[in-house]
């Protein structure tokens, strides 16, 4: 039998100043996983059940998926990623329908609660976009799915950061942002990117490469 529990901790950064950068809530031990990374449509082969993943959900690297908000017409696609954990980026609470998935599938959460602030008014938050990019880039939580709201502009910029971690040239980040971003596509989320300092990640994991296939 399965126990299942709930797990709050806080985060803090470097300079130790007690302030909350992440929730994280564990719901429920890991099952076994096993991934399959097919160039198919997203249907079952032996039922024929149609699945339907979050908006603009896309692969970022093996092991590393991105989105929009998941609802519960996306759980069985969700299913099939056989995720770990999960990255959200939004401020308020996760549903309670959620919540109940994440626990059902021993889904660990990672919540950092950046505000999806309108142009001129954008302020991004450095040091929770480098709390998400540590959770990200650890491979013992992975497979690993990063959202927001409509996966544009947070989990773009994070996923920027991520690129650049990868050294990909800005031109093929931005690239990259616009393709999800779109008519909506933001010049402080991009000035953010190009300005974000990479340099204090040190001993990035091996496995850490579009070119190569993840692990367990």
């Amino acid at each position: 039998m399965m126990m299942k529990f709930q797990q709050q901790e806080e985060l803090e950064n470097g300079g130790g100043n007690g302030g909350r950068l992440c929730t994280i809530t564990e719901v429920a031990p890991p099952r076994q996983l096993k991934l399959s990374f097919r160039g198919e449509s997203f249907e079952e082969a032996a039922g024929g059940e149609l699945f339907t993943p979050p908006l603009n959900f896309a692969m970022v690297d093996y092991g590393i998926f991105r989105s929009g908000f998941p609802d519960s017409a996306n759980f069985p696609f969700l299913e099939t990623l056989c995720l770990r954990s999960i990255v959200y980026l939004c401020p308020e609470p996760y549903p309670d329908a959620n919540v109940e998935f994440l626990r059902s599938n021993g889904i660990q959460l990672f919540q950092f609660g950046i505000e999806g602030y309108k142009e001129p008014f954008v302020n991004i938050p450095e040091d929770k976009i480098r709390e998400a990019l540590k959770v990200a880039i650890d491979v013992k939580n992975r497979p690993l799915l990063i959202h927001c709201k409509r996966g544009k502009h947070r989990t773009g910029c994070v996923v920027g950061c991520l690129r650049k971690l990868q050294r990909w040239c800005l031109t093929s980040v931005f690239d990259e942002y616009q393709r999800f971003a779109a008519a909506k596509a933001r010049v402080s989320d991009q000035r953010f990117i190009e300005l974000f300092d990479v340099s204090s990640f040190k001993n990035l994991p091996k496995s850490f490469s579009i070119s190569k296939r993840y692990n367990q």
